[in-house]
């Protein structure tokens, strides 16, 4: 138990800082930037990740948007309530109140997984051809999809915008602008509600990491230079369209720091 508090402490320095949200896209675009060029080089040498039945990305990348809901659901449930709680500023019923439009962010983020993730489907269909090796005899057979091509033994060649690069930026930057409700939160670390928290607060450093990491990853070992590109770029505007836009709004679900008046806000997430 010791050690979870220490390392919560550790860690509320580092990831909950200011410094992290804003610094964070900025090496997610670098990385894309130099794991492709390491890539078009040939200068990364053969390791398991680069096998896409690698475990993190068989049991964590597969799933990622599961991981990161699940774990931020009980987090900003928690952690909302207990700052409205300690700044007596709301009831009861106000506090649940606004617990459920904080966790609305949930919802919005799972809309645009859904969304994005289904638009790169529809792209790659629509710009594809499959190939295949069939007889020369049969007549060449028109393929729509993807999944088509794939169940005669073809390949798809199409424009694949790299679903990893989106939701893995997505997700990282989603946590670490989640996390920020630490900076204006004060608990008895050592209640059960204390223990808690630092435990959440721990797996979401920790999944962050594995999702920084795999990023890296895929950005040295799959795709065109382009379709990661154009991956990341639209994971930064899901972040920066809701965090840094809509979220500033009074219609929306809101900033981690709910209590803290608007121009306070706007201060905290651009310092």
């Amino acid at each position: 138990m010791e050690r979870l508090e220490r390392c919560g402490r550790g860690l509320r320095a580092g990831l909950a800082a200011g410094q992290v949200r804003r610094r964070l896209p900025w090496l997610l675009l670098l990385i894309v930037l130099l794991g492709s060029a390491l890539k078009d080089g040939d200068l990364v040498p053969e390791t398991p990740m680069q096998n896409k039945r690698n475990p993190l990305n068989v049991y964590f990348v597969k799933v990622a948007w599961a991981w990161t809901f699940w774990l931020l659901l009980p987090f900003i449930a928690v952690t909302t309530y207990q700052f409205a709680k300690s700044k007596f500023l709301y009831g009861p019923t106000k506090s649940i109140l606004m617990v459920l439009q904080r966790l609305s962010a949930l919802l919005v983020g799972t809309a645009i997984w859904y969304v994005c993730t289904g638009l790169f489907i529809y792209i790659e269909n629509l710009t594809g051809v499959c190939s295949t090796s069939g007889r020369a005899s049969e007549p060449p057979r028109l393929y729509a999809t993807k999944k088509e091509c794939h169940q005669d033994n073809g390949i798809w060649n199409g424009f694949d915008i790299s679903g990893h690069c989106f939701l893995l930026s997505y997700c990282a930057l989603m946590i670490v602008e989640e996390v920020a409700v630490l900076e204006g939160l004060s608990m008895d670390q050592s209640s059960k509600l204390g223990v808690v928290t630092t435990g959440l607060f721990v797996s979401l450093c920790f999944l962050t990491t594995v999702w920084v990491f795999m990023f890296l990853c895929t950005a040295v070992y799959f795709h065109d230079f382009s379709q990661k590109l154009l991956g990341v770029l639209i994971g930064l505007s899901a972040w920066y369209g809701t965090y840094r836009f809509w979220y500033l709004k009074p219609f929306s679900p809101g900033l981690p720091l709910p209590n803290i008046p608007l121009s306070s806000k706007k201060y905290s997430y651009s310092r």
